[in-house]
């Protein structure tokens, strides 16, 4: 599997990463917008997204243990707070939209955890990454690629 050559236009590349940069910054929680990321990539299989991610999670002060535990973020006890497991929970709703739409009680408890700018920011987050996921796995681009 090679990458394939279509690259992404300059306008839509900066658009995508001003929404980005907006979204994080609205939601005040670097750590928790790199958890969010992540989760939506692996779900997504989006390596050059996890493997970005990933570093910057790192460079935030995410401890590796729940970086290791994300993927079972539900079944990790402690290691991810309600507020995270809220944020994990809206992530994996919009990312995967398995009923169509994300269930009341999921919304509802972000909701609990985010006044509406945040939880309006979390959801701008949420959808940029899986247009980003789906951009990077659409093309091909591999884990640690110059060339997206």
């Amino acid at each position: 599997m090679t990458a394939r050559t279509t690259y992404l236009h300059g306008e839509v590349r900066a658009s995508m990463q001003a929404l980005s940069a907006a979204a994080k910054k609205g939601l005040g929680d670097p750590a928790l917008a790199e958890l969010v990321q992540i989760r939506a990539s692996q779900l997504n299989h989006c390596a050059f997204c996890l493997d970005m991610h990933l570093t910057i999670a790192r460079k935030h002060g995410v401890d590796e243990s729940r970086l290791d535990l994300l993927n079972a973020w539900e079944e990790a006890g402690e290691v991810f707070d309600e507020r995270e497991r809220a944020a994990l929970a809206l992530t994996e709703a919009v990312t995967t939209l398995t009923e169509g739409f994300v269930p009341d009680e999921v919304w509802e408890r972000a909701a609990r955890h985010f006044d509406e700018a945040r939880l309006a920011h979390l959801l701008a987050l949420i959808s940029v990454i899986n247009g980003w996921n789906r951009l990077m796995v659409s093309r091909r681009i591999p884990a640690g690629s110059m060339e997206w």
